[in-house]
């Protein structure tokens, strides 16, 4: 993660080309389709997940993004194994970050979801996973990575907006939590 970004110009221009972050972990999800033709990327929406539930670290939430979460590893897993989803990046506890899916493709994040009126946020979302819970406060390290990135997908993208998953799905999802720092994360990226 040294020199995350290179530089930030580089990485914007990097992020247009290709819709992928520079020196970041790459794995590749299957769980994303094409946005629909002319869809502007407009909202960033940030959730947590922890695979087990309240347990961070290890290869769990990957997996699940991947396929290839077994069912078997732990009582929660054999409820969820066969979900397909995925994100676009999970920023750890340590402030690694992991790209699955890259910008300009749809990421199946959001599920069931209406933004201001407007529903299918994964049609014109980035979503970016925190590893946490509802319970726990973030790190720093986490803040700081989705603070950087967050500005760098300002310049590469017509970001209107940045919400939490709770307030596209408030029936279903309670992500990123009371936990997580609204104040601190406009303050430093001037998003509302």
């Amino acid at each position: 993660m040294t020199g995350f970004p290179p530089s930030r110009h580089d990485a914007v221009d990097t992020i247009r080309a290709t819709g992928w972050l520079p020196h970041v972990q790459r794995i590749d999800s299957p769980n994303r389709d094409a946005r629909p033709d002319d869809t502007p990327i407009e909202l960033l929406v940030v959730h947590n997940i922890s695979l087990p539930p309240g347990e961070f670290g290890g290869d769990a939430i990957a997996e699940l993004f991947t396929n290839r979460l077994d069912a078997d590893a732990h009582p929660y897993f054999a409820g969820i194994a066969d979900l397909r989803v995925s994100a676009h990046l999970l920023i750890r506890r340590d402030g690694g970050i992991v790209q699955f899916v890259p910008f300009h493709a749809r990421a199946w994040h959001a599920g069931v979801s209406r933004w201001n009126g407007r529903e299918r946020c994964n049609d014109f979302s980035i979503g970016i996973e925190l590893e946490g819970t509802d319970e726990v406060p973030f790190t720093w390290a986490q803040y700081a990575r989705l603070i950087g990135v967050t500005q760098l997908l300002q310049r590469a993208y017509p970001l209107a907006a940045a919400i939490g998953h709770s307030d596209i799905a408030p029936e279903r999802k309670t992500d990123p939590g009371p936990c997580f720092d609204w104040r601190l994360f406009r303050a430093s990226t001037g998003m509302r």
